[in-house]
């Protein structure tokens, strides 16, 4: 059984019982899990693959309205971010060696999920870059019945040429030994300690933005800065080989805000287009965090997705029946 990690309840505003566990993936890398318990008689369990920077406690909220419609929650600190092992020196810089490396975390998760006899079936929920980390995932094959997605990375958002200067520069770096240095623009400490409310890209709602500053205002640990060149480098290849494949064959809802900046809107339209049995909701007025909109929208996103995850089941069902 996986042994016991600090967890900061207070912080997280999540369902009675959670907690964090210590778990190893495949190359020896130290990763936390979050469990969020749902009721006793339980619908499923939601495997929730955070975005870049994030940590189990930022989706308490969003697990206790998963819990209140039925479902346990499952989520992570991947690999060089959250109170995972940090992949560099200045454990600030966003770093991994191979964007492969991140399905050792989902391949070390999925088998905790089954240690810890969480209910089935599993439905996925990715957000950011979660979302190219789940998206790879089911295309390897994740056992889940539905999938939901939030802004999810499957392509980084870039203004006229700087696209391919971006292309160079973190293929250069990779290449030339300077694949640990940050990105361009970018350093240490959290996007959400260096911007001010006003302005950012990230929610329009106050209660929103206060939450995950608090939380990594209380707990300096969870903090993460710029990506490196590395990083940036294996995600534009991943970004771009994804877009190339067709769309698993799981139903899919995925929600994207109208003023998104962070990822590439363009990308997300074209895959849902393609996606058989996929639907694409527009958030008015929303940032790149959906999730952390106000409640009115939070509940709507989390509704819907919930009822994409009971459909999902009950089909899934009928066919083994079948």
């Amino acid at each position: 059984m996986s042994a016991e990690a600090p967890f900061y309840a207070d912080l997280a505003e999540g369902p009675e019982g959670a907690r964090a566990l210590w778990i190893r993936a495949e190359d020896g890398l130290r990763l936390r899990l979050g469990h969020y318990p749902g009721p006793a008689k339980a619908e499923g369990t939601v495997l929730l693959f955070p975005g870049r920077t994030e940590y189990v406690e930022k989706y308490g909220r969003v697990a206790q309205a998963f819990a209140a419609r039925g479902f346990h929650t499952l989520t992570i600190d991947w690999r060089g971010q959250g109170l995972a092992d940090r992949m560099l020196e200045d454990a600030q810089t966003g770093h991994v060696h191979l964007f492969a490396d991140y399905q050792r975390d989902v391949d070390a998760m999925l088998g905790a999920a089954r240690d810890l006899g969480l209910p089935e079936p599993f439905h996925l929920l990715g957000h950011s870059m979660g979302g190219a980390i789940g998206l790879r995932a089911l295309v390897r094959g994740l056992p889940v019945a539905g999938a939901g997605f939030t802004a999810p990375m499957w392509g980084i958002r870039f203004v006229g040429p700087v696209r391919q200067a971006a292309w160079a520069l973190s293929w250069s770096g990779a290449r030339f030994g300077m694949g640990h240095f940050y990105a361009p623009s970018t350093g240490p400490g959290s996007y959400l300690t260096r911007t001010a409310f006003e302005g950012n890209v990230l929610t329009t709602d106050r209660s929103g933005w206060d939450y995950m500053l608090r939380q990594v205002t209380e707990v300096p640990q969870l903090q993460l800065g710029g990506p490196s060149l590395r990083w940036l480098h294996e995600a534009l290849a991943e970004c771009l080989a994804l877009s190339r494949l067709p769309a698993p064959e799981v139903p899919c809802l995925t929600f994207l805000g109208s003023n998104e900046r962070v990822v590439d809107g363009a990308r997300i339209r074209s895959r849902m287009a393609r996606w058989p049995g996929g639907r694409l909701e527009l958030i008015q007025g929303g940032e790149h965090e959906v999730l952390m909109e106000d409640a009115v929208t939070r509940e709507r996103v989390i509704s819907q997705i919930s009822a994409l995850y009971r459909q999902a089941a009950e089909d899934k069902g009928a066919q083994a029946r079948a």
